[in-house]
């Protein structure tokens, strides 16, 4: 039989957080949460002062699930997704300003991925978000030591390792930069990761912030400087030098969706060189993300994108330079002081993880947690 609990409800109403029920019990706050969750059942000992801590019965707090009973748990979500999600596709979940939300969890080339639901019904992919029905599978979300960030960047993963090892849980939405910043100004995620450029002012990210954004209302931390140009084949056969070679009748591109930076950046050029997208062979041949469109190109389903240099490394492919932009973080400055945000911004600032995106990536870091707005 399975053991079932309440204690994410009671701790809930008693107005005790995870650390401070955990202090009193004498765990640690991963041993509540896994405890909530399910993933974790206590001994004896433990079951006893937290039923004291929380003022009921140990039969409160725990109780068997008969035998045979099979419970489908369903929840209404917000979706969040660039293109259509369908059935049985695995989703990550976090509260943000106390609403559920559901950012699609990407798989590994080896391995399932984290999963907490998964889709019931298939999503429409329109742009913003559309409610649906999810059938949860675990109640990790449930915890308080969860972020949401949006972005494009491909090291987030490396960011989530390093969190994760102070207890902090980064969910990922990969989203590109314009609608990193949508989904902040309509409180749908905690951090936005962006990387536009203002034609006009050839300033980074901050005229379109503060366009979106009232005075005042968020923050914006640096995160990296990074390289975007040119990913080509390993070997460069076709000789890929810069943009104007994209006229060439035997080249193909993959081009990213529109409001991603780098698609931005390839309209620049082309604009300057007069040039349009009916003179590029693949002008409309989208995928969403810089390691979708490196991998077909490394799948030689395309010779060339526009994209950052780690991933080309990521592929094993060569890479022409044609700008440094600076990728910045986003919050709302209400959240500023949430416990597990602050800890994001320590570990910016933290030699380990400069390290590791500097060596892999090729990211320069000296800048990373400043503040710039």
């Amino acid at each position: 039989m399975e053991v079932e609990n309440g204690l994410a409800q009671l701790r809930r109403q008693r107005g005790l957080s995870a650390a401070q029920l955990a202090s009193t019990v004498g765990v640690s706050r991963q041993t509540i949460y896994a405890i909530e969750s399910g993933t974790y059942v206590p001994n004896t000992s433990v079951a006893l002062k937290l039923a004291r801590a929380l003022g009921v019965a140990v039969e409160q707090l725990f109780r068997l699930e008969p035998e045979g009973r099979t419970q489908i748990y369903t929840r209404e979500v917000e979706l969040l997704s660039q293109s259509p999600v369908q059935p049985g596709q695995a989703l990550q979940l976090c509260n943000v300003n106390g609403r559920l939300i559901a950012a699609v969890a990407e798989s590994s080339t080896w391995g399932l991925p984290l999963a907490d639901a998964i889709m019931l019904a298939p999503s429409r992919g329109r742009k913003g978000t559309a409610k649906t029905n999810v059938e949860i599978l675990a109640e990790n979300w449930k915890n308080d030591d969860r972020l949401l960030i949006a972005g494009c960047d491909p090291g987030a993963t490396v960011l989530a390792r390093h969190l994760q090892r102070q207890g902090v849980e980064l969910v990922i939405a990969y989203q590109n930069s314009s609608r990193a910043l949508e989904l902040l100004k309509h409180g749908l995620v905690h951090i936005a990761g962006t990387h536009l450029l203002d034609e006009r002012t050839g300033e980074s990210n901050l005229p379109q912030i503060h366009r979106m954004f009232g005075k005042g209302s968020v923050a914006v931390i640096s995160y990296a400087l990074w390289e975007e140009g040119i990913v080509v084949t390993a070997g460069n056969p076709k000789d890929v030098r810069s943009v104007a070679d994209f006229a060439q009748p035997n080249l193909k591109i993959v081009n990213r969706e529109a409001g991603a930076g780098c698609r931005l950046l390839l309209d620049s050029l082309l604009h300057r060189l007069g040039m349009t997208g009916n003179d590029v062979k693949g002008y409309d041949h989208i995928a969403l993300g810089h390691l979708r469109v490196a991998r077909q190109v490394s799948r030689g389903e395309a010779d060339c994108c526009i994209s950052t240099r780690a991933a080309a490394r990521a592929f094993g492919l060569d890479f022409v330079p044609l700008a440094t932009k600076r990728y910045d973080l986003v919050v709302r400055r209400n959240h500023l002081r949430l416990p597990r945000v602050e800890t994001l911004l320590e570990t910016l600032g933290r030699a380990a993880f400069r390290r590791e995106l500097e060596g892999f990536a090729g990211y320069d870091m000296k800048s990373a947690g400043d503040r710039l707005a």
